[in-house]
């Protein structure tokens, strides 16, 4: 493209408010995605001009097809909208060989530092004309060879209910809580629970636009996707072959976090929909509708995954009906099978209180009759005499039935019905019997007294124990690991404990040790015996609390919470003496463009330090474990040797 024509679309967006920010500049994302969704307003804009005509359509048959792909790149190429950070992004080298931004690359986006994202805040609801929210970065895939590998593990504290103290080592049955990046963590979990895991739920961001959860629940629905598909890969193989992934989500982004893991797993067993609030229960009056359902969607890691049902003991509520012959009956044979017919004078049908001797009346009809072996029976043999014999005659048929009787009854279909049906005795095989669990589950009660379970405040973000245990319940059994890599309020971790479960928490944010942490021990102590009594729980058991070593995660902490110039030029300095910075960076044109750096405005001075960073380099890999520079502890080092596994 030549720069007249750049110049040529960049006057055209402009006259779309939607993609100007409000200082003026065009938000070059908003532009990207109207493209791929073929927006209406967007094609009207470049068919109104003819050099975007020519550029971006070609006509087929009188038809003009728009090329979105060929529009993409021009609005991800970096000489196309050269603003100040643009430009000094160009001259340090920020973009690929191609011309093209990374953002636009393929490849694993990291989005950080809180749930891995760096948060402008003050939004109340999504508003186009605003500029970026979340400063993310993507990865091209020559970048990300060691941003995977296994993590450096430091501070491993074994927590009990009389307290904690340094660990050594890690057993087979310990509990654990890993404070880091979601991503890396399970990454570096591959090695030692590869196929272990039963069980993984996670209550994700729930992306609504409120900036007032604990979480940074404020994606764009691209990033929020990527960021969740990122997971989800890391999470698979940790997986047992029977295990399963749950994920709670709202509305918002149900259908297409649905899309996105039947394309990532397949695997749909099913969704659960959970009634959250009450529906007479408004919170704010200004919603176009009461929110009151929240999902939870179940992928299994094996195609020939079974649902689990429901096990109940048989109840003799349905057995009240007896029979008495009041004739020999006239004798029949069903292909050798001896039978008996009794026409309706003949017998009396009398209900009575339930018993274990009574009959239950089942009626032929539906998928009884294909599905169950006397409603088959029904099908071939007498469905045939119903024209034959009076209304409701009374058939008894030898070795049928796994009751205590060696026939079965049958009867054609009384006066003006047309189903026929037969008399169960209660089976003997089996004191049980097996339900499908149903897809909607009512937990109101539960939501509205969520606040006071744990030990802090978490508002919104909160799910009740006996909903974790419900699910529990259903896909695994005691002594099975449970995985959770969104932790929050360390509620997972609560009913694991309580049910007899292991767990694997992992938690990145700065609450890790203060909530999370601080719940669980709480937990060892028995402090929670009045939440999910029914468990029986009256404290004790442990579990180990470690983190990643941080090198530079802690630089994206600062730049975070930096808030004027002067500390943010300190930071800059500090980073490119540590040598920590991108192999993209050209240090000989960093020096020569100091002064374009302090020209940038505060967001952009964070979004390039940020960018600054080499990824790799965000925690230390355990290849440098006994690498001096990164000055990893014996002690640190010892705990790392046994959760890995080397000598």
């Amino acid at each position: 493209m030549t720069p007249n024509l750049f110049d040529t679309l960049q006057a055209l967006l402009a006259q779309d408010p939607r993609f100007v920010a409000e200082d003026g500049t065009l938000l070059r994302n908003t532009v990207y995605e109207a493209a791929m969704g073929m927006d209406a307003g967007l094609l009207r804009l470049l068919l109104s001009d003819p050099d975007t005509r020519a550029r971006f359509f070609t006509e087929a048959d009188g038809i003009l097809v728009f090329d979105k792909v060929g529009f993409g790149w021009a609005v991800s190429n970096r000489a196309f909208l050269p603003d100040s950070y643009t430009r000094f992004q160009n001259k340090i080298g920020l973009a690929d060989s191609s011309g093209q931004l990374l953002s636009a690359s393929g490849g694993v986006t990291l989005v950080f530092p809180y749930k891995d994202c760096v948060l402008e805040g003050g939004q109340t609801r999504e508003d186009q004309r605003r500029g970026e929210i979340f400063y993310n970065e993507t990865l091209a895939p020559h970048e990300i060879d060691r941003l995977l590998a296994p993590k450096v593990l430091v501070h491993p504290l074994r927590c009990a209910p009389e307290g904690e103290a340094p660990a050594a080592e890690i057993r087979p049955e310990d509990n654990l809580l890993i404070r880091g990046n979601n991503l890396l963590v399970l990454a570096s979990l591959r090695r030692r629970y590869a196929g272990r895991v039963r069980m993984a739920y996670w209550d994700v961001p729930y992306n609504t636009g409120s900036d007032s959860f604990g979480y940074n629940d404020r994606f764009s629905r691209s990033t929020w996707l990527v960021f969740l598909k990122n997971r989800v890969e890391q999470l698979l193989p940790l997986l047992a072959e029977d295990g399963v992934l749950l994920i709670q989500c709202s509305f918002h982004q149900q259908a297409y976090l649905q899309v996105l893991l039947d394309e990532i797993i397949g695997n749909h067993v099913m969704t659960f929909n959970v009634l959250a609030r009450h529906p007479d229960r408004t919170l704010t009056a200004d919603k176009p509708f009461n929110d009151v359902v929240e999902y939870v969607l179940v992928y299994a890691k094996s195609p020939s995954f079974q649902m689990p049902r429901m096990v109940r003991e048989k109840s003799v509520d349905d057995y009240r009906w007896t029979v008495e012959e009041l004739a020999p009956g006239e004798e029949i044979s069903f292909d050798g099978r001896k039978g008996r017919i009794f026409r309706p004078d003949q017998y009396r049908l009398t209900k009575a209180a339930p018993s274990r001797e009574h009959f239950k009346i089942m009626t032929v009809r539906g998928s009884i009759r294909e599905k169950v072996s006397s409603g088959r029976f029904y099908v071939k043999y007498l469905q045939p005499l119903e024209a034959s014999y009076p209304p409701k005659t009374l058939f008894k048929v030898e070795g049928i039935g796994d009751d205590m009787y060696s026939y079965r009854y049958f009867y054609l279909p009384p006066e003006g019905n047309k189903n026929g049906a037969y008399l169960q005795g209660m089976p003997t095989s089996s004191t049980e019997t097996y339900k499908p669990y149903p897809n909607f589950l009512d937990f109101v009660q539960s939501y509205n007294t969520v606040n006071r379970e744990g030990n802090g405040e978490f508002r919104n973000g909160k799910k009740p124990e006996d909903l974790i245990a419900y699910l529990m319940g259903i896909f695994t059994a005691p002594g099975d690991l449970v995985l959770d890599a969104f932790s929050g309020s360390g509620t997972t971790a609560a009913v694991a404990l309580k049910l007899g479960r292991q767990f694997l928490c992992i938690e990145q944010m700065d609450y890790a040790e203060t909530l999370t942490k601080r719940r669980i021990e709480g937990v060892l102590r028995g402090e929670e015996n009045d939440i999910l009594p029914e468990s029986g729980w009256q404290g004790g058991g442990s579990f180990l609390y470690c983190e990643l070593a941080r090198l530079n995660q802690r630089y994206v902490e600062e730049i975070a919470s930096a808030a004027t110039a002067e500390a943010l030029a300190d930071l800059y300095r500090r980073i490119v003496d540590t040598g920590f910075i991108s192999s993209r960076i050209i240090r000989r044109d960093m020096e020569e463009t100091a002064g374009d750096f302090a020209a940038l405005s505060l967001p952009d001075q964070k979004r390039f330090l940020l960018e600054l960073l080499d990824k790799n380099m965000l925690y230390v890999n355990l290849c440098d474990l006994e690498d001096a520079e990164f000055a990893v502890s014996p002690e640190d080092r010892a705990f790392n040797r046994s959760f890995y596994g080397e000598a």
